[in-house]
């Protein structure tokens, strides 16, 4: 596996993701953000590797041992429950980090954490990463920020799996995925959505079958190709632009 030692001087806070990177190089926007004294001691210290679909990250209630920068592809958060259903509550691509609670003490999650297409990402060991947090402030800071956008996110996301139809939770979801993974066409099974929108895939069908009847996807076994997004826009409930107002609120503060 390949190391990369590059990185940006840039100084500003930017959670909006951007395409980047599957050959080594940094596509992770906080990596990108960091000042390059701290970016030259993190750097060599993190290993570069590629992730599969449907990899698993975290396991709920197990020690978290390595957290991950992703430069591309999607991590999904999930809630489990004793009897094997899961909801997604969360989404990452390359604008943040999996293995946020060790960053504030903790040494397990509660989450799943399951990669959706494939990708690459900079693994860090936890205890690498703790040791070197009192020497990166920087790095630091851009974590706990990450940390509010991502509770964010969770708290507008289980609203919207209480309050909104399929179809446009479904519209919303492949808004954000859509964002993160760059690509029109999304690698997605009717089983995989019914998990992440926790609904019955009988409802997935007829949910995407709406989308393609306005024209917004075409749907088929085992992927979606997104045709129009200004349609899916118009299809989704009003939490994906929620999101979006308050992470630019956000960013708008601290730029």
């Amino acid at each position: 596996m390949a190391r990369d030692g590059a990185a940006r001087s840039s100084k500003t806070f930017n959670p909006s993701p951007g395409k980047e990177s599957s050959d080594g190089r940094i596509g992770n926007l906080i990596l990108r953000s960091l000042p390059r004294k701290e970016s030259s001691q993190l750097l060599p210290l993190m290993e570069f590797v590629r992730l599969k679909l449907h990899q698993v990250l975290h396991e709920p209630g197990e020690a978290i041992r390595s957290g991950f920068f992703l430069n591309n592809g999607l991590g999904s958060l999930l809630t489990t429950h004793p009897d094997g259903k899961t909801v997604e509550v969360g989404l990452t691509g390359n604008e943040g980090f999996i293995g946020l609670p060790v960053i504030f003490g903790f040494k397990t999650s509660a989450l799943r954490v399951v990669t959706q297409g494939e990708g690459t990402a900079y693994r860090v060991e936890v205890d690498t990463l703790l040791r070197m947090l009192p020497r990166c402030p920087e790095l630091e800071k851009q974590l706990q920020r990450f940390s509010m956008l991502l509770g964010m996110q969770s708290t507008q996301l289980a609203a919207c799996n209480r309050l909104h139809e399929v179809t446009e939770r479904l519209a919303r979801w492949l808004l954000m995925s859509h964002d993160r993974i760059g690509n029109d066409n999304l690698p997605l099974t009717q089983e995989f959505l019914a998990q992440m929108l926790g609904t019955r895939r009988a409802s997935v069908t007829e949910a995407a079958g709406a989308l393609q009847k306005a024209g917004s996807i075409e749907y088929s076994r085992g992927s979606v190709n997104i045709l129009n997004r200004a349609g899916l826009e118009e299809s989704s409930c009003d939490c994906y632009q929620a999101i979006e107002r308050q992470k630019k609120r956000w960013q708008d503060e601290v730029s």
